[in-house]
């Protein structure tokens, strides 16, 4: 998933030009949706490309608390928009609420639910995170998306931007990988993963001029994930001439 923060018209069709094979998922982050021009213009080219393109979860909860549901999903169709996020990262949602806004939302658009708060120090336990994420794709989400905001300092990340192993570990012992959207905005966070969990899994937040330095990462053409990627018996070999060489 790819965010675009306001990028014009033509940069999007630079985006599309250079990876638009990549991207499964085109967010248009947080509020910027309400304030870029050409917006439906924009969001057809995205979809013409093949992406799902969707507003930041922030936007639909500023309608939200606003009691102004429908004028929401009113802007979101004008514009072409399919994919809506339902979070409760700024604000509380009941939970019961949230899963029947996915399970009457997913009729008519495919819905992505976020679990986890945009706020520092606000600490969720595992088993809630387990509970919250299986309930909301029970509910019909097509994937949970693992709360980071765009700095990747909140959520399953440490103030410091180290992920939070623990954490991570015990929601994939009770929810699928494949059913997770984990945002990995830093490029330490994504070698993390893909160290972890393999080439292919699902990262978020990520910007336009990242995505193709992230698929060299995906297939070990950069040296963070140079040697992860490398048969034993090369990764051997290698250690040994180094030894001869020292």
């Amino acid at each position: 998933m790819v965010m675009d923060k306001g990028l014009s018209l033509r940069e999007a069709e630079d985006l599309i030009a250079v990876a638009a094979d990549k991207v499964d998922f085109l967010k248009l982050g947080f509020g910027t949706s309400m304030f870029t021009p050409h917006l439906k213009e924009k969001v057809k080219l995205y979809r013409d490309a093949g992406m799902d393109v969707y507003c930041g979860g922030t936007l639909f909860e500023a309608f939200l608390v606003r009691n102004n549901l429908d004028d929401y999903l009113k802007f979101i169709d004008q514009h072409g928009i399919g994919c809506l996020e339902i979070s409760d990262g700024s604000m509380v949602i009941d939970h019961d609420y949230k899963c029947e806004l996915i399970h009457r939302l997913k009729k008519d658009f495919k819905v992505l639910s976020e679990v986890g708060s945009k706020e520092e120090g606000i600490l969720i336990s595992p088993a809630k995170w387990i509970r919250m994420m299986r309930n909301e794709l029970d509910a019909g989400s097509f994937k949970v998306i693992a709360e980071a905001r765009e700095s990747g300092t909140v959520g399953i990340y440490r103030p410091n931007g180290s992920a939070h192993t623990q954490l991570i570990r015990k929601i994939l012992s009770k929810v699928d990988l494949k059913d997770i959207l984990w945002e990995a905005p830093q490029k330490t966070q994504q070698v993390w993963f893909i160290k972890q969990f393999g080439s292919n899994v699902n990262l978020g937040n990520i910007g336009p001029a990242d995505l193709i330095p992230l698929e060299c990462l995906r297939v070990g053409l950069r040296g963070d994930t140079f040697f992860h990627f490398l048969p034993e018996e090369l990764k051997q070999d290698v250690l040994q001439q180094e030894i001869e060489e020292s």
